[in-house]
Formats: structure tokens, sequence, C-alpha cells
């Protein structure tokens, strides 16, 4: 959900030397295969995440140095993935990049553009073992090149945006959760829940990312078929919006929490719904580890009027730097396979609610009798089956930026969505032009 931001080149200067100074986990790339003292294959790593993830990751870490004794995985966690996107920039420019990074996919594929990561097509073709098929699409196909001949990073877990209802709430309002299958029946559901400001019917999460999906639901696109026209204010994009502004700022059935440090606004709309102030909200896969599901269930985004479901889903990415040595490439690509197997995908997502990204994890035995017991835990992965991929911006951001200014005018300020997205549309088509 953070954008990328611009750092001035005097910033990564002072980054460039200080790693070069501490090293931040990594080793020096000589050219030769880095060994620990016991002998064996040295593999750096970078990684971030939420304190729940990090802690099964750096379990499964462990699990896989315990498997085999010829590569040993070295990680460091970093504060989020810009600040492991930034470190790697500095790391790569003074030769102390690690051999396998985590990253969220518009950063994997700009270290692709400059040629930083290996192409992975050449060791799947070599493995016997790997199954394509059983990747889910939407996450896979995001590593992929234009041409999809090239591979420059595997998905590691998925992420998507499901609904959390109060139970209790749709309980005492008579609301069968099942029988959410549009927004439209979303807001007759918050009408009848809402309290006014001592209880709201529904909370969307700040931001674009909700009010896009529901719009990819309504048959919205961000280009059009040439890719050379932003279609961000068309009638698809601006009845979605404009019903939001609606229901926040004229029915009052919804609200939303904005500003704050951090994750403060996330946590704020998560607390009114476990705190019985509001009758549910849009939020991540990820939530999951926190939520208390004895409150709270999930179900899929709905579609909007007769349009399927259609939200985002979008994978957090495992790249190989292409500084390692072929020995160390190897020891990246064994760990890579390790991490995505069923059994570990069902790890992952039992423990931090993500999504996993193989099919087959459903049949895992601990996972089918984890997810009959927790049902919840499955809605994240069936949406991803039927999730829209967020389309490359090639304008380096630009196209976000002012989707995201359009959503504070309509979310916070109740702008008309029609003339916070036709503003957007301008400047998203200019800096479009630019780059065409």
């Amino acid at each position: 959900m953070k954008r990328k931001k611009l750092w001035s080149i005097m910033l990564v200067g002072m980054m460039t030397a200080s790693l070069a100074l501490a090293g931040c986990g990594s080793k020096s790339k000589s050219g030769e295969t880095q060994k620990t003292d016991d002998g064996k294959i040295r593999i750096d790593f970078w990684y971030s995440g939420g304190k729940t993830a990090v802690n099964v990751l750096s379990d499964l870490v462990e699990e896989f140095n315990k498997s085999q004794d010829k590569y040993e995985i070295k990680g460091t966690t970093q504060a989020d993935y810009t600040e492991t996107y930034e470190k790697l920039q500095a790391g790569i420019a003074g030769k102390n990049a690690p051999d396998l990074a985590l990253l969220d996919v518009d950063k994997s594929r700009n270290l692709y553009r400059k040629d930083q990561v290996a192409d992975l097509m050449p060791f799947l073709e070599e493995d016997k073992d790997f199954d394509r098929d059983d990747y889910i699409e939407v996450f896979f196909d995001q590593g992929l090149d234009a041409d999809g001949k090239e591979l420059f990073a595997i998905p590691a877990y998925g992420t998507t945006q499901v609904l959390y209802y109060n139970k209790a709430a749709f309980e005492e309002a008579g609301i069968d959760p099942a029988s959410i299958k549009t927004w439209q029946d979303l807001e007759e559901a918050a009408k009848k829940m809402s309290k006014g400001e001592a209880f709201y019917g529904w909370e969307p999460m700040w931001g674009y990312a909700n009010l896009m999906d529901a719009a990819f639901s309504n048959g919205a696109s961000i280009f059009s078929e040439d890719g050379k026209t932003v279609t961000i204010n068309s009638d698809e994009w601006v009845e979605v919006w404009e019903s939001f502004r609606e229901w926040i700022h004229e029915d009052k059935i919804m609200t939303i929490h904005s500003g704050g440090q951090g994750w403060e606004y996330w946590y704020k709309t998560i607390d009114d719904v476990l705190q019985d102030k509001a009758g549910g909200y849009t939020g991540s896969s990820g939530d999951q580890a926190d939520l208390d599901f004895t409150k709270v269930g999930a179900i899929e985004q709905p579609g909007w009027g007769d349009n399927p479901s259609a939200p985002t889903a979008g994978p957090l990415q495992l790249v190989m730097l292409n500084g390692s040595t072929d020995e160390e490439k190897e020891g990246v690509y064994e760990f890579m396979k390790f991490f995505t197997t069923p059994e570990n995908q069902a790890k992952w997502s039992m423990n931090t609610g993500y999504v996993a990204v193989r099919k087959s994890t459903e049949d895992d035995p601990d996972f089918k009798a984890y997810t009959d017991e927790n049902p919840h835990a499955l809605v994240p992965l069936q949406q991803a089956m039927h999730g829209s991929i967020i389309p490359e911006d090639p304008t380096g951001g630009k196209i976000a930026d002012a989707l995201s200014i359009a959503a504070d005018k309509v979310e916070i300020e109740g702008i008309s969505a029609k003339e916070a997205l036709d503003e957007a549309q301008k400047t998203a088509q200019e800096a479009l032009d630019n780059v065409q």
C-alpha cells in the first residue's frame, strides 16, 4: 500500500557508504563463492514484514538450514519493502548486495529492467519436479516479462483484500453473510446496521486500493486496450467512487480512518470492528493473524451490480540477485523451491493469513484440517483464484499518485468522484504521454 518514494542522490550515496562499512548482513561480492565457517555455501537474504510474518519466515529459514548441509541462509530484516529496495540499490552499487530478497512487484520489475536480478527460467527448465500449472496464475504471471519468456521473480506469497464482518452485528440485523453478492447488497446491510457515529455499517480501508478493487468489479480498467489512454475517469470508475462518497458523506453509513503515523489508520479501522463500533471493514488477508474470529468472519469481495467480483491480488516476490556466483544462485533456487512447497505454503498461510501461491496447498492435510475448522482462512485463497492484476504503471508511479490524491478528495473531502477522477485522469494522461 505504501508507494515508492524518490530519494535524493546524496542520500543514496550516504546509504551506499554506510552499507559498505556496516555490511548490513551481506557480504563482499568478490566473485568467489562465500562460505560459512563450517564450509557451507552462504546465502544472504534480505526481507521485511510485520512481526508475525517475520517470525514465521525466520522459522522457515531455520528449517531450511536444518534440512540440508550444503547451504546456510543468513537472514537480515529491513523496516519495509521500500527500505529493502533502497538498500539493495545501494548494496548493488557498492558490490555489497545479498543473494536473495523479498520485494513487491514494482520493485522486482525495476531491478529486472536494470539487469540486477537473474532470469529464473533456466532453473525451472532444468527442474523436472517444477509444476508451473500448480501456481496460481495471478501470482506467478506477475513475475514474467512482457513476452512471457523470462521470469524475474517467483511468488513467495500473495495478498488480497477481503471483507471482515462483525458476527454479532450481522446476526442482530438479521443479515446472512452469504447473501452479500454485490456491493449494493453490502450497502443495504450497512444501512440496517448503521447507528450514526455510534456505529457505522461498514468501514472501507483508507486509500485508493479498496475503491479500485470495487471499480474493477464494475468492469473498469486503468488503460485502454492499446495502453495509450488512461481510463480512470470512465463511467465504471465514476459510478463506484461516487457511491462510496455518498455512503461516507451523505448517507453516513460508512466511514474511514485516515492519517496518523504508519499503519495507525489501519489498526484503528480493525479496532472499530473488534470493539463493536462497526459492522465490518475491508482489509488485507494478512490481517487474519491479528483478528479474533470468534467476533468476526470473512467473505470475498462482491461484484458490482451484474458484474463479477474481480478485486486485485498481488504477490510478494523472491528475487535472485545477479551479482551472486553460480553456486550461490543454486542455493537461492533451492530455498525458493523449499519456501513454495505446498507444505510450507500451508504453514505460512495458517500462521500469517497471507495467501498461498500453490493451488495444491488446499490438499495439504494440515491445511485442510485447519481450514475445515477455520473456514475464513480459505477466503483469500478462493478470491485470488479470480483476482485481477494491477497493470504496470509505466510512469513510475505517477498514475498511482494521481489515484491516491483523487481518493483523498472523494473519501476525506467529499468532492464529487467525477471532478476528482477527471483531474486525476488529466494528470495521469500527461504523465503517460511523456513516456510514450
